[in-house]
């Protein structure tokens, strides 16, 4: 089996490269969340420094009970005893791919690491479209079809996944498709592995959510983690909510993670188990963050459409999916190239996510746009007017050259360089 580089990780490495020699790279290709740690969560951790030991393999029991406690206000009763905690959602999902073992159907397009994680532990995954207009969950009338289809011929397969919201898409899959979905999973005898860690940052709160679990708690596994909600990417911590019943599950999980990650690190679990204790001002903070990402994905997402891409407004997180196909310029890898290197612009290639290559659709991360010293990302969150501050404006400005210069070459109109190669100090 070949390993290679995750596509986030090594496009977030090209990209600082460049940046490095000199180059103005406006950096869309890496999911992360782009902001500074609160003070609060900094405090907890430097008070927890001392803990060194390695502690319990299902994760420290206030953290298990702070995330019971999370779920269950948000509708979801949660037994403490069925959480197990993990250096990231990440390594958590590794490990239930292994404890549960079989095949599995993903999401098409999906999150780059999950189609990666199951070659690593053999099992072949089933890409299936989601519904038009749709991001996240699987056509639930395809899954159903290619699962008879998989064990027609042999296959074992065990389990399906499902990202609310999604990251590529940034589309929410409605309540009816979760439930379709749901009696699927049940007819079939499928476990619901849903990715939740965007959950928190839905850009309009109001919009109706519904977790399988919500239907059918017997057969669904949550994860989640800080990374996103509170920008904690590089502190690793993640959770994992067990089905009801779960506990044969939960010995099989636990038998993976003492054989690769032991126990979390004691004091990032002390700084978690304040965190998912929805304290208020860790609240404020998320809604901040929130409106902050939905502003600015909704203008980048104007920027793309005003060029004729095919493009769905984002509801969650901080990502948009645009089809640049109407420019006839080739497929993601080709359409990714030419942003990069001719107009400045990083961004992900489709055929990364699970798609179709022949498709010139772009996975698009605007976190990283918010600046590049922790005051300008800062100022971005409480600023009243987030988009009129002269470094995101000035990304935004930038974008839209690139963009429309792209638009150009399917015209056969050639313009002034874009300054993409042209030293210069960067803003994101």
């Amino acid at each position: 089996m070949t390993v290679t580089l995750s596509a986030t990780l090594a496009a977030n490495e090209d990209i600082e490269r460049r940046r490095r020699a000199g180059e103005r790279v406006l950096h869309l290709a890496f999911g992360e969340a782009g902001l500074p740690v609160h003070p609060a969560l900094r405090d907890r951790l430097a008070a927890a420094s001392e803990r060194n030991g390695y502690g319990p393999v299902a994760g420290a029991s206030e953290l298990r009970t702070a995330a019971a406690g999370y779920w269950t206000r948000r509708g979801l009763i949660t037994d403490p005893e069925l959480v197990v905690c993990g250096p990231g959602s990440k390594s958590l999902l590794y490990g239930l791919l292994l404890a549960i073992g079989g095949d599995i159907v993903l999401p098409m397009p999906s999150w780059v690491s999950y189609a990666a994680q199951a070659d690593l532990v053999g099992s072949r995954p089933i890409l299936v479209p989601a519904p038009p207009g749709e991001g996240g969950v699987p056509d639930p009338d395809l899954v159903a079809a290619e699962v008879r289809r998989a064990r027609a011929e042999g296959r074992t397969v065990s389990s399906v996944l499902v990202t609310l919201p999604d990251n590529p898409t940034g589309r929410l899959a409605t309540p009816a498709t979760v439930a379709r979905l749901v009696r699927v999973a049940r007819d079939l005898g499928l476990m619901i592995i849903s990715d939740e860690i965007y959950r928190d940052l839905m850009h309009d709160p109001s919009l109706p959510y519904t977790s399988p679990a919500d239907l059918a708690p017997e057969r669904t596994i949550i994860t989640t983690g800080l990374s996103k909600s509170l920008a904690l990417g590089g502190w690793r911590i993640g959770v994992a909510r067990l089905p009801e019943n779960g506990h044969a599950l939960r010995r099989r999980l636990l038998a993976v993670a003492s054989e690769i990650w032991s126990a979390p690190a004691a004091p990032v679990q002390e700084a978690a188990a304040y965190a998912f204790g929805d304290p208020p001002e860790l609240t404020d903070r998320i809604a901040r963050s929130r409106r902050l990402h939905g502003l600015v994905a909704r203008a980048v997402y104007e920027r793309f459409a005003e060029i004729g891409a095919r493009v769905a407004v984002p509801q969650g997180g901080f990502y948009l999916y645009p089809d640049l196909s109407h420019l006839r310029l080739g497929g993601s890898v080709e359409i990714t190239k030419l942003l990069l290197e001719e107009h400045g612009i990083g961004v992900l290639p489709g055929h990364a996510f699970g798609d179709d290559p022949s498709a010139a659709r772009v996975r698009v991360a605007v976190s990283l746009l918010y600046g590049d010293a922790p005051e300008e990302r800062q100022a971005a969150l409480t600023s009243p007017d987030p988009l009129q501050l002269p470094w995101i404006a000035d990304n935004l400005n930038y974008l839209s050259m690139g963009l429309k210069e792209l638009s150009l070459i399917r015209h056969g109109v050639v313009g002034e360089p874009h300054p993409a190669l042209v030293p210069t100090p960067c803003h994101g």
